[in-house]
């Protein structure tokens, strides 16, 4: 009980706290390497690291014979499909959010991202999945939230919060693709081959679109280092961890706190400010994230108060 407790709540803060974070390090990052060329080093360090992983741990359970069959059953066709559709996702999702994180703060980029958050009810109506009589007031507040956000005063979006905007879709069938491989696969090795087709497919776009530069490289190392290795091989899993079996409104709700840790990260790292305006907008989105995990009252309960 005590580890299923841990794995359900401990280990999705742990997640937001490094994704949150993380947005200092992919804002420094923006500014010497372009989003393709980032994404393909982070990515690559992560599959390394999470191969060296899978191999560990294949290890472990051949030398734990009782072990094995608490093991989740791996069929490499569900692997497959499965790290092909959460590394497309993935892939589109971080490309979209490092190209925003050029031109908008990552405080900003962290409360926008989590938009996801409700995002992901709104599409399980579209798949005959009943949301809660909430998810409309959510939706209420998370534009308003935006429209503080991103708007300014000649009702016009800047480029860098449209691109983070689009970003949280992609994120949303991340999360939704997750839900639905977790269970049939086991979690490390299917973050393993996420972040092979986004190594892949980022590759493609960097040498097709960029030109990147050693030089870049080198002067950016460490943030590729903490994106590629905390935020990328160890948070992503985390998050595939934490989905198993898990109450997805409270895994969601707890991964949703890297827009705090985004702006509390990006306040004192990099010295960012918002308008009073934008910090409104910021309260807004945290109101509608949080209203939007929240349990419905059945019938009886509802009686009840």
């Amino acid at each position: 009980m005590k580890v299923n407790w841990i794995r359900q709540n401990v280990l999705p803060v742990l997640a937001a706290f490094i994704w949150g974070t993380a947005f200092v390090a992919q804002s420094v990052g923006a500014d010497y390497v372009e989003p393709f060329t980032f994404n393909a080093a982070r990515s690559a360090i992560a599959f390394l690291f999470l191969l060296a992983l899978c191999v560990v741990f294949r290890r472990l359970r051949k030398r734990d014979p009782a072990g094995e069959a608490e093991i989740r059953p791996t069929a490499w066709r569900d692997l497959a499909i499965g790290g092909l559709c959460c590394g497309l996702a993935l892939t589109l999702g971080s490309n979209l959010q490092q190209k925003g994180l050029e031109t908008t703060t990552s405080g900003k980029a962290g409360f926008i991202t989590a938009l996801y958050i409700v995002i992901v009810p709104i599409v399980s109506i579209f798949l005959k999945k009943k949301a809660p009589r909430t998810i409309w007031l959510s939706v209420a507040l998370a534009v308003a939230g935006l429209y503080c956000l991103c708007i300014k005063e000649d009702f016009t979006i800047t480029s860098g919060d449209f691109y983070i905007l689009l970003c949280a879709f992609c994120f949303t069938a991340h999360i939704l693709v997750i839900d639905y491989f977790t269970q049939k696969v086991d979690g490390v090795e299917l973050s393993c081959a996420q972040f092979l087709v986004m190594t892949v497919l980022s590759t493609a776009g960097m040498l097709l679109t960029e030109s990147p530069s050693m030089e870049a490289l080198r002067m950016c190392i460490w943030p590729i280092l903490y994106v590629g290795i905390l935020s990328s091989g160890v948070a992503y899993t985390l998050q595939i961890l934490a989905q198993k079996d898990s109450n997805p409104t409270v895994v969601s709700l707890l991964l949703s706190l890297e827009s705090v840790f985004a702006t509390l990260a990006g306040a004192v790292v990099l010295h960012d400010r918002m308008s009073g305006k934008e910090y409104f907008g910021c309260v807004l989105m945290l109101a509608a994230v949080i209203l939007a995990q929240l349990p419905e009252k059945t019938p009886k309960e509802a009686e009840k108060s």
